[in-house]
């Protein structure tokens, strides 16, 4: 079998909040099979837990929030691609705060934070979700879909009205291409005057050129530049990872996007689970190489 997999310990570390501007103290910490990712809110109490799936998902306008009752946690997609790019099942996540530290706007901290604790098998086998035909979302010229396929491959169309950020495509297959070197390290971006918009409004009070790549109307406003060439559509497919990975398990097939942000991945992971006949989980075997050979590229180190 292909096992489960955990922390092999607890680590932490401390960041800004990308949109309070406030530092937050993360935690992660192992948990047993079968207990996915759950985050937990020790600053509201001990009973302040929400499980990292799409039930949980209270909003998906600038980013990923999911909530139960009073307590919630914001900009959880970096976090949780991470976990998903190194094949974490089972881990819990302490937070102290509203958001989870955005680091520098990149999963990459977070794979960093995961290797440091170690990566532990477990004794049940990991289960996978199937994708058994193909769900798609269309909003005017926002369009997505999951469709049948072996392994795990992410493909997204960006295009802005922006002369470095035309008709960018990307797609990686994760049966041949590792999530650590081809999507980990991608930032995430925005535009300058809506940065200076937002700040103005309350929002975005942590956001700086140390933790995201910043345009003006022609160019790059960060002094190095881009980690790569294609980075921006780069980091939207480490979102649609993290996204996608709320379904609670590991997706076996493909994805596809066009513009699509946080509220199209949210709904169509919903609309993939609402059609009992589009999915099945299974536990994920040695003897399915096409998938294994993706889910073992995609948790390559």
């Amino acid at each position: 079998m292909i096992p489960q997999r955990t922390l092999s310990h607890p680590i932490r570390c401390s960041g800004i909040g990308l949109h309070t501007g406030r530092t937050v103290e993360l935690s992660l910490r192992p948990a047993p099979t079968d207990t996915g990712i759950i985050f937990c809110r020790p600053d509201l109490g001990k009973d302040a837990l929400i499980p990292a799936k799409s039930t949980s998902v209270v909003d998906g306008r600038l980013c990923t929030t999911i909530g139960v009752g009073e307590a919630s946690v914001a900009t959880i997609e970096h976090l949780m691609s991470a976990m998903a790019g190194l094949g974490i099942d089972n881990a819990y996540v302490d937070v102290n705060g509203p958001e989870v530290p955005i680091m520098d706007g990149s999963s990459a901290p977070f794979v960093f934070l995961i290797q440091c604790a170690g990566i532990e098998e477990q004794s049940k086998p990991k289960k996978v979700l199937r994708i058994l035909k193909t769900v798609c979302l269309e909003d005017g010229d926002k369009r997505c879909s999951l469709a049948p396929a072996a392994g795990f491959k992410v493909s997204y169309h960006l295009d802005y009205s922006h002369p470095m950020l035309r008709d960018r495509k990307v797609s990686i297959d994760f049966s041949s291409q590792a999530y650590t070197r081809e999507v980990s390290r991608a930032r995430t971006f925005g535009f300058l005057h809506e940065i200076e918009a937002l700040q103005n409004m309350g929002l975005a009070l942590g956001g700086s050129l140390e933790n995201a790549i910043v345009f003006d109307t022609h160019r790059v406003v960060n002094e190095g530049g881009l980690r790569y060439e294609d980075e921006c559509a780069r980091h939207k497919i480490l979102d649609t990872v993290g996204d996608l990975f709320l379904a609670g398990y590991p997706i076996v097939g493909s994805f596809d996007g066009v513009r699509s942000g946080h509220e199209m991945n949210h709904g169509l992971v919903d609309a993939l689970l609402a059609d009992s006949s589009a999915w099945v989980v299974e536990e994920l075997q040695k003897a399915r190489e096409a998938d294994y050979a993706g889910q073992a590229a995609t948790v390559s180190v």
